[in-house]
């Protein structure tokens, strides 16, 4: 049964992952890069043996590749950038597959600024009209079909994992993380141990290891040592970029312009205000 760590782009998936790897793949809480790849990435060319996946029938693939993850009879981690969506009849996941969903959600006026890098755009009013746009749809490098993620707009990738009642769900907030990290994290915990019928109690000097371990600063030394994998490329040079590029310096009140600032804060109104984000520039 799988436990989705599912998030748009650039909304902290990663950390969360990393924490998550500390916590229950060591014994002391303290993180390893070789522990956080044990959380594979979904959709990926191992979850499709022998298969060659074709541009845009990624759909015709879950099922089967989820159906030999629950015959495996284990938990398994996995981490997603899809939406919880259906294609031509075909739904991402089913309830039968999945043991509990932990949703990372960013303001998006802080999202804009990772993705503008992330995709080597050029102006935010390119990353802006990339999140708003309903079908957007992100291969893997170099063309690889297997890594096919149809992570929509960034309202309804949200919208899609968070209102699905039939899934066991914890949503947890990047702002949550970097303001109460203790608490949040503890939550995240206390979600999986109860889905997972764990009856350990909770290692709160494990937590507060796994928390030290993976911030922002940790992590981004270890890309700078050439540790982390998950390398971003430039679309067009496809020269490697940082992964771990402002994380908590991403402030929008401080980087995006007042017209943009008041563009998105009314576009996402509803949203913001749902999510506690919500107050003018």
């Amino acid at each position: 049964m799988i436990i989705w760590i599912a998030s748009y782009p650039k909304s902290g998936n990663t950390w969360v992952r990393s924490f998550l790897s500390s916590y229950y793949f060591s014994e002391n809480g303290i993180f390893s890069v070789e522990d956080l790849y044990k959380i594979e990435d979904y959709p990926n060319q191992q979850f499709f043996p022998e298969k060659k996946i074709k541009k845009w029938e990624i759909y015709k693939h879950w099922k089967e590749s989820q159906e030999r993850i629950k015959k495996n009879n284990k938990i398994k981690f996995l981490k997603t950038h899809n939406s919880l969506i259906n294609i031509l009849g075909e739904d991402f996941t089913q309830p039968k597959y999945t043991l509990g969903i932990i949703y990372v959600i960013r303001d998006p006026r802080n999202v804009i600024t990772s993705v503008k890098n992330h995709n080597s755009f050029k102006t935010y009013d390119e990353a802006f009209a990339f999140m708003k746009k309903d079908n957007t749809t992100i291969w893997g490098f170099d063309g690889d079909y297997s890594k096919t993620n149809v992570i929509n707009s960034w309202k309804i990738n949200y919208q899609s994992w968070t209102r699905k009642d039939k899934y066991k769900k914890i949503i947890v907030k990047y702002e949550d993380m970097l303001n109460k990290p203790e608490e949040t994290f503890y939550g995240v915990v206390k979600f999986v141990n109860n889905i997972c019928s764990f009856d350990k109690e909770i290692d709160k000097d494990k937590i507060n290891n796994a928390i030290r371990t993976t911030s922002f600063d940790n992590l981004k030394k270890i890309e700078e040592r050439g540790e982390f994998r998950e390398a971003v490329h430039n679309l067009k040079t496809k020269e490697k970029k940082k992964f771990f590029y402002k994380g908590p310096e991403n402030d929008w009140k401080k980087i995006l312009d007042k017209k943009l600032a008041e563009e998105m804060t009314e576009y996402y109104k509803d949203d913001l205000k749902l999510f506690g984000y919500y107050e003018k520039n």
